[in-house]
C-alpha cells in the first residue's frame, strides 16, 4: 500500500526501521525481531542502505525477504552514492516488477574516506534530483524524504535548509521522515518552519530509545550537531548498568510520542536498531496493543 494512503487512513502511524544484516546469523537475529514486532501491526517498515551505498544487495535482499514472508508494507531506502541513472533505473524496475512500491529517497551519505558527496559519472547528485528521476520514470511510485529538526549538518543556513526541502516536496515527494531527535520542541519548531514555507505533507517523527552509552556515542559521530539534552545526559549518567541506561533511554522516548501523539503528529517512526525490546516496552507504556491501532 501506498505510504501517502496508509498517513491517511489512520490519525497516527507507527512504523519500524531496520538495516540489513551481513550475514546468516544476523539475518535469523533480525526476522526473529521483526517475528516479534509484527504483532504490533506497523504502517510499514523500512531498510536503509549502509554507508556510501555499501549494502544496496543487502538491502534488496531484505526487502524482498520481508515482502515475501510477511504481510508487512515495506519501503526501500535508495540513495544517489556510486549509482549511474541506468543502474538507479534498474533497481526501480526491479522494484516495481516485485510490488514494492514505496521508496525513501535520499543522497546518501560520502563513501568511507571521503569527506564530501561526490556524485558517480552519470549519476545524481541531490535528493531532489532523485525524487524527479522516481517520479518521472515510475509515477505511482511513493515516495518519501528526509527532513532534520536539528538542522542539516551540511547546511548551517536554516533558511536554505527548508528551501531545500519544499523542493524535494515540489519535485513530488508524498511525506518527510525526520531524523531522530530528543527535544520535541526542535520537531514542532521544525514543523512550524515548513509550514510557513508552504509544506503540506505529512511529517513522521523520528525517534530512537537509547540503549546504550555506546550506541548514544556512536550516533553522536555519526550526526554531526545532534543534541543530546543536558537533562537527558543527566539521567544517564545517574544510571548504574546497562539495563539503567536502558530504562532511561525507553522512559525518555516514552515521554517523548505521548507529546507527539497528543499534538496530533502524523506518524511516528522507530529507529529499532535492529532489536524488538525497547520499542515493545515503549508500546506496553503507551497502552498500545495488537488491536489498538490509532484509528480515525
Amino acid at each position: 500500500m501506498h505510504i501517502a494512503h496508509i498517513l491517511q487512513s489512520h490519525r497516527t502511524t507507527f512504523s519500524f526501521e531496520f538495516f540489513p544484516p551481513r550475514d546468516e546469523a544476523a539475518a535469523t537475529t533480525l526476522f526473529d525481531n521483526i517475528k516479534e514486532l509484527m504483532p504490533l501491526k506497523p504502517g510499514y517498515v523500512s531498510v536503509t542502505y549502509g554507508a556510501g551505498g555499501s549494502t544496496r544487495t543487502l538491502t534488496h535482499e531484505l526487502v524482498m525477504r520481508i515482502k515475501r514472508e510477511t504481510d508487512l508494507t515495506v519501503v526501500s531506502h535508495l540513495t544517489c552514492v556510486g549509482s549511474t541513472y541506468e543502474e538507479i533505473l534498474s533497481i526501480l524496475s526491479q522494484y516495481n516488477d516485485s510490488g514494492i512500491e514505496n521508496i525513501m529517497a535520499l543522497r546518501g551519505d560520502p563513501p568511507r574516506g571521503q569527506v564530501r558527496f561526490t556524485p558517480a559519472a552519470g549519476g545524481l547528485g541531490h535528493a531532489v534530483e532523485l525524487v524527479s528521476f522516481i517520479k518521472k520514470h515510475f509515477p505511482h511510485m511513493g515516495v518519501g524524504v528526509a527532513g532534520y529538526p536539528e538542522g542539516h549538518p551540511e547546511t548551517p543556513n536554516r533558511l536554505t535548509e527548508i528551501e531545500y526541502l519544499k523542493a524535494k516536496v515540489d519535485a513530488g515527494a508524498d511525506y518527510i521522515c525526520t531524523q531522530l531527535f530528543f527535544e520535541n520542541r526542535d520537531f514542532f519548531d521544525f514543523c512550524e518552519r515548513c509550514e510557513i514555507a508552504g509544506i503540506t505533507v505529512p511529517i513522521i517523527a523520528g525517534i530512537m530509545p537509547i540503549t546504550s552509552i555506546k550506541t548514544m556515542k556512536r550516533m553522536a559521530e555519526l550526526a554531526a550537531g545532534m543534541h543530546y539534552p543536558a537533562r537527558l545526559i543527566k539521567a544517564l549518567a545517574r544510571a548504574e548498568s546497562d539495563e539503567g541506561v536502558e530504562k532511561v533511554g525507553i522512559h525518555w522516548a516514552t515521554e517523548q510520542v505521548l507529546e507527539l501523539l497528543d499534538r496530533g503528529v502524523k506518524g511516528i517512526h522507530f529507529y529499532t536498531l535492529n532489536r524488538s525490546n525497547a520499542t515493545r516496552r515503549i508500546y506496553e507504556s503507551l497502552g498500545v496493543s495488537s488491536s489498538d491501532r490509532l484509528e480515525k
